[in-house]
């Protein structure tokens, strides 16, 4: 059965979509879809899981970013077709998300998303998930689990779907990726390496991320795969407006922060969970 929250959320987006060229407020979106803004922030945060002020910057930045690369217009007129008023606090944001001015970025001329549209599960389950539901991802899960990084790539900047590709298959090979579904649909999956017990991959569907699905995925690794290991994984800097909560996961989830790191020219930083006793 269609959730109704759901569906009035799914139409935000909708209409989010259709007017990225625009200043879009809290207070604008609230009355195109006939909530109060209180109503509509809480109900926004907690489907999508992000607010909606995240959702739209990181929107509007994408199809500014994607313009520097493939198209030619001047910068000032891309600032202005993306929702901001001035190229300077057009290039504020964009650096902050980016971590490159927008002329550097069109320098480069490679172009990755911060965020893609949300598509949401409008019959989204509500049961009860527990570690029996969690199994090794096979070849015929490889369309879907590419479908599904769509719906988290705000964890993941720099990733490179034809890289991807090949370590998904390599991981599947060797039984170090796991994979969650609800309804025939992946909600959460894990790409993982015994050299180093490390999590190289970790994503729960944006509907599904305050439901307990990363401790879930974390026990069944430590209790079945990597049994008395030290685990660790990368995330965000800390303040690095770029994350839309993956640091605060991980340390409610009991990792604590290592080392600075720069993976594929993106600041990051280590995390480490210690074993289980």
């Amino acid at each position: 059965m269609e959730n109704p929250n759901v569906i009035r959320i799914e139409k935000v987006i909708d209409f989010i979509e259709e007017h990225l060229d625009n200043k879009l407020d809290l207070e604008t979106l609230a009355t195109a879809s006939h909530y109060s803004k209180y109503h509509l922030h809480r109900k926004f945060t907690d489907t999508v899981g992000m607010t909606i002020h995240d959702y739209v910057s990181r929107r509007q930045l994408t199809e500014a970013a994607k313009l520097l690369v493939f198209s030619e217009r001047p910068i000032i007129e891309i600032a202005l077709c993306c929702g901001y008023e001035s190229q300077q606090s057009f290039s504020k944001a964009f650096k902050a998300m980016y971590k490159v001015t927008p002329a550097k970025y069109r320098q480069c001329q490679e172009f990755y998303p911060l965020q893609l549209r949300f598509y949401l599960n409008k019959a989204m389950d509500n049961r009860t998930f527990s570690k029996e539901n969690i199994r090794l991802a096979k070849a015929s899960d490889i369309f879907e689990w590419m479908e599904f990084i769509h719906l988290i790539i705000d964890g993941y900047p720099h990733l490179d779907e034809r890289q991807y590709l090949q370590q998904l298959q390599a991981h599947i090979q060797k039984e170090q990726a796991l994979v969650l579904e609800s309804q025939k649909r992946i909600i959460g999956c894990m790409l993982f390496s015994y050299d180093g017990g490390c999590i190289e991959f970790m994503g729960i569907h944006p509907q599904y991320r305050g439901s307990g699905l990363q401790k879930l995925f974390l026990d069944t690794l430590m209790d079945e795969f990597l049994p008395g290991r030290e685990i660790t994984t990368t995330t965000f800097r800390e303040h690095d407006k770029a994350d839309t909560g993956y640091r605060k996961e991980l340390k409610q989830l009991g990792f604590a922060e290592r080392e600075l790191l720069v993976e594929f020219g993106y600041p990051t930083q280590r995390f480490v969970l210690p074993p289980k006793t």
